[in-house]
């Protein structure tokens, strides 16, 4: 990432151990904003004209579409006073006090740099939009703001261990158009946890992983019916061999971390009604059912790929 650099300043934080090692979500820094701006002067430059409107083709028109991307899900006309987009989409970024609205920023804009977001370049880019994304990315967790941009949206991140070697290859994974509509669960799960809906997280990692299963079972012509629970495809992939005879007393654990992970919890807590008394799912058993579904999601894909 060449507009990175190791300035001295940076360094001696890190050696007087003042750099942060937990993330936090509630605030967005300032010095962060700042630094997304300069993001979007790499790709877009700085002057955004209004009489360019209907011209989306041009770069200046990302800003354009930006705010008025915002001010119609918002619900307003303008998001400031000032005399051209950029500077106000770019002062609502510097200014605005609700997290999830700078969140809501900074994810748009970033969708209109990533050209897999939208299937199609819609502005023309004066940098690499891997090399942003990459950059903003990096930005996050040098300030130790537990969010990540992924497949088109910022998702929260708890550990950046487990996201870079589970939540990402599965991610990638489910990216492939057979995985649609188990793409689209996981990443509604992800938006879910980022706005603390956990019982709503927990409800979509289960049709994610089930999406998944079904996936298998349709392109390995394995008998299913569209109505068929986790336990249920999960005892036809385990029939139909698809983690190896030799391999499964080294598997001897999965079946019941399968059947009394993702979907047991969310039969008894989300999934079948509540009865009199309202059940809340804590977040930690948000993060732990997301963390187990991209784990058994990564895990039947990769014995899928293996099978013959």
């Amino acid at each position: 990432m060449k507009k990175i650099y190791e300035i001295f300043s940076k360094r001696q934080k890190r050696l007087r151990g003042e750099v942060p090692d937990v993330y936090q979500y509630e605030t967005i820094p300032s010095g962060l904003r700042v630094q997304v701006i300069h993001i979007w002067r790499d790709i877009w430059g700085e002057i955004g004209h209004w009489d360019l409107r209907n011209s989306y083709g041009n770069a200046n028109d990302a800003y354009v579409f930006i705010h008025d991307k915002l001010c119609r899900e918002y619900g307003i006309l303008e998001l400031g006073e000032e005399s051209n987009p950029y500077e106000r989409v770019g002062n609502y970024l510097l200014n605005e006090k609700e997290t999830e609205k700078v969140i809501d920023i900074i994810e748009v804009s970033f969708r209109c740099i990533d050209p897999e977001a939208m299937d199609y370049q819609l502005f023309s880019l004066m940098s690499s939009p891997d090399e942003a994304i990459n950059e903003l990315n990096y930005r996050f967790r040098e300030h130790g703001v537990g969010y990540q941009y992924e497949s088109g949206q910022i998702i929260k991140v708890d550990s950046q261990f487990i996201h870079s070697e589970v939540v990402k290859p599965a991610l990638f994974m489910l990216s492939e158009p057979m995985h649609k509509g188990a793409n689209e669960e996981f990443l509604k799960a992800h938006e879910h946890y980022r706005k603390k809906n956990y019982k709503d997280c927990v409800n979509n990692c289960l049709k994610a992983f089930e999406s998944c299963l079904k996936v298998i079972c349709k392109k390995r012509g394995w008998n299913y019916t569209e109505k068929d629970t986790a336990n249920r495809l999960i005892t036809i992939v385990f029939n139909e061999g698809l983690i190896p005879p030799l391999m499964q007393s080294h598997f001897s654990g999965l079946r019941s971390a399968l059947e009394s992970g993702v979907p047991t919890f969310r039969n008894k807590r989300t999934g079948h009604g509540q009865g009199p008394n309202q059940t809340a799912v804590p977040e930690y058993i948000a993060a732990y059912i997301l963390h187990l579904t991209a784990s058994n999601i990564l895990l039947l894909a990769k014995a899928d790929e293996e099978m013959k």
